[in-house]
């Protein structure tokens, strides 16, 4: 019998570390979905699991707490010494609706306080697909060498993912732009773009900042298209829908931009202009108002 049951069902939350999927894997959506998901046991294809093990490994699975929809959870099991180093044991949980496969990644040991008590990279790639809402048990080797302390404490620590420090977000403004803004207004923007959460890495958004409609009908929308990705995106075309107050669309209609580029991890403002044959809605409420791109439309 494995004694280390009733240790981990004391433990088991103080050993979980929980990441949105979009901040770990390519192609991953944010997902504000509050919904709790409950994951599977899986098993390696290579793993032979006796009948004690698999008790072992299906006991703690049913203590883990639930996950949130779209959501990468390193579990601890175990911290053990050997003769190389420490091995950890964790479940590995994917509540994402589809299946998973992980590239080389850096994963931390952490103290108490967060502290890192060990780094390593590892060959994610050898955990296989999980499937969808599943959870594998896996172990990880850190060896001497890795370590940054002595001595680890057996309690009190978490595996983790080391996730790429979120870069510096600052205003991009066209040259056009530059020329003709007062630098007043320039530090309004700045300041605004800094007083902002930074888009999440690898998104693009848009923000509206001013819409108005002029005497002769047409609509001037101004928005600030962020960019959270770490390369540059360029966009020549660009489909937008304008919502005011009621939800009511607006003024629709596609525009032709010429060598439009955001520069990586930055914010551009830009004015589109709608007009009166675009406008679709006699006297749109403006007080509050949005913008909304068809599928269609997708930055690159």
């Amino acid at each position: 019998m494995f004694p280390f049951f009733k240790k981990q069902k004391q433990q088991k939350d103080e050993h979980d570390s929980v990441v949105e999927a979009n901040e770990l894997l390519e192609n991953s959506e944010a997902d504000s979905d509050e919904e709790e998901v409950k994951t599977e046991l899986s098993f390696h294809p290579s793993w032979n699991v006796s009948i004690e093990e698999r008790y072992y490994y299906q006991f703690l699975h049913n203590q883990q707490r639930p996950l949130k929809k779209n959501q990468i959870s390193l579990s601890g099991i175990d911290l053990k010494q050997v003769p190389r180093g420490y091995v950890v044991t964790a479940f590995v949980r994917n509540s994402l609706s589809r299946p998973v496969a992980f590239t080389p990644a850096p994963l931390l040991l952490l103290g108490p306080n967060n502290e890192v008590l060990a780094r390593k990279v590892f060959d994610l790639s050898e955990l296989g697909e999980i499937p969808p809402c599943c959870s594998r048990p896996w172990k990880f080797l850190f060896e001497q060498e890795t370590l940054r302390t002595s001595e680890l404490p057996l309690v009190d620590w978490k595996l983790a993912f080391e996730l790429p420090k979120q870069k510096h977000h600052s205003l991009d403004l066209a040259e056009s732009w530059e020329k003709s803004l007062a630098a007043e207004d320039k530090q309004k923007l700045q300041a605004l773009v800094q007083s902002l959460q930074p888009p999440k890495p690898g998104e693009v958004n848009f923000m509206g900042l001013q819409a108005q409609q002029t005497e002769q009908g047409d609509l001037h929308v101004t928005l600030l298209i962020r960019n959270g990705s770490d390369k540059n995106i360029h966009i020549e075309q660009l489909a937008l829908q304008v919502h005011d107050a009621s939800g009511d669309i607006v003024a629709s209609g596609a525009f032709s931009l010429d060598h439009f580029e955001v520069k990586a991890n930055t914010s551009k403002p830009w004015t589109f202009i709608f007009p009166k044959s675009l406008v679709t809605k006699e006297n749109p409420d403006l007080r509050s108002w949005k913008v909304s791109l068809p599928s269609s439309s997708q930055p690159s």
